[in-house]
């Protein structure tokens, strides 16, 4: 069976499928026309071999409680190895329905109420959300932009803050979600090397490691053996895929002792087996899903020449920060004199042109 899902200018209308960022916009107080920017997921057909499976496990028509067994381990072990160069071992794996619920389950595996958790802001809000609703306290190691137009890590205020807030947990985005690093080896090892100073557990989110545009990404734990210690690593096929409904993630923890801690978490929030479609999409994506990935790559890529090239001509106010990694742009709008305010609405309202 060939490929077929390869035309990623075909407009998919997803309205009136229960589409998140299409189906509820009125309720969120916006007009139903909106162009929404507010979801990170794709508006492309799945690998059309995802398609077929799905539709295959369909048939049997039986949806009882399923599960994986190692088969399923290898597959996802096979796409780190050849992708990322990192030997996984199996008794490493958690699965869970999603690297925003293991952020939670972090959490609460390795602090107590009142502790402070460590991120690095601006980032994917829900690394607050998964803090502050479980009655942590956030706490900050702003990224600031340097002259290369890119984003950096102030190293001395990140040791300050974990020695001064006595931080147990931090939380690594790798890429970084929004502002587009991939951080380099040498950035990754000052991180590990602080946190292992201080004994600070890392969780490094690495869900947008396949769109790597410049420079190399490095999976954290893989680094140095000492990481494996500290080191809970989350991926999953949602973002590569789009398979963000499929409720699926692979979470990677070498060291036993902070596994048994995480997996109590997951039992203690009546997780027990996953959906079997999530299941058998991930399994699909990693052995038949090459050439949809590597066309769907190109295209993203296009996407984001297309987008520099045009804030570049027409926005003279306006800079795209260098983008290295993940599927999304960041821009600065503050030479504009648009209050943050007024420019959240702004993003919103865009209105729908085609």
């Amino acid at each position: 069976m060939a490929e077929r899902n390869l035309n990623f200018d075909e407009i998919i209308d997803r309205r009136n499928t229960d589409c998140l960022k299409y189906d509820f916009a009125k309720r969120r107080g916006m007009p139903e026309d909106v162009l929404p920017l507010w979801v990170a997921d794709m508006d492309f057909k799945v690998s059309s071999y995802i398609e077929e499976a799905l539709v295959k496990r369909s048939r049997d028509a039986i949806f009882g409680y399923s599960e994986v067994q190692t088969p399923y381990f290898e597959i996802v072990a096979d796409w780190m190895r050849r992708h990322h160069q990192w030997e996984v071992k199996e008794n490493w794996l958690i699965k869970t329905p999603g690297v925003v619920f293991a952020l939670a389950m972090a959490v609460k595996a390795y602090t107590n109420v009142g502790d402070k958790v460590l991120i690095q802001q601006p980032v994917y809000y829900p690394f607050s959300e998964v803090i502050e609703d479980n009655d942590r306290i956030v706490v900050s190691n702003d990224l600031y932009l340097g002259e290369d137009n890119k984003y950096h890590i102030d190293f001395e205020d990140f040791e300050y803050k974990i020695r001064e807030h006595h931080i147990k947990l931090f939380f690594l985005c790798s890429p970084h979600n929004p502002v587009g690093r991939v951080w380099t080896k040498e950035e990754l090892i000052k991180i590990g090397d602080i946190c292992l100073k201080y004994g600070v557990i890392v969780v490094s989110d690495e869900i947008h490691n396949d769109f790597i545009w410049n420079g190399d990404h490095h999976i954290f734990a893989s680094l140095k053996k000492e990481y494996e210690d500290i080191a809970i690593v989350c991926t999953s096929p949602s973002k590569t895929f789009n398979l963000a409904s499929m409720l699926i993630s692979n979470i990677f923890i070498p060291n036993m002792r902070l596994k048994y801690k995480f997996r109590k978490q997951v039992n203690a929030a009546g997780i027990s087996q996953l959906s079997v479609f999530g299941l058998i999409a991930c399994e699909t994506a990693y052995t038949e899903g090459e050439e949809w990935y590597q066309a769907m790559l190109a295209y993203i890529k296009s996407n984001i020449d297309y987008v520099k090239e045009y804030v570049n001509k027409y926005l003279k106010n306006v800079k795209l920060i260098e983008t290295e990694g993940t599927y999304l742009v960041w821009l600065d709008f503050r030479k504009t004199g648009i209050e943050a305010d007024e420019l959240d609405k702004k993003s919103y309202m865009m209105p729908n042109c085609g």
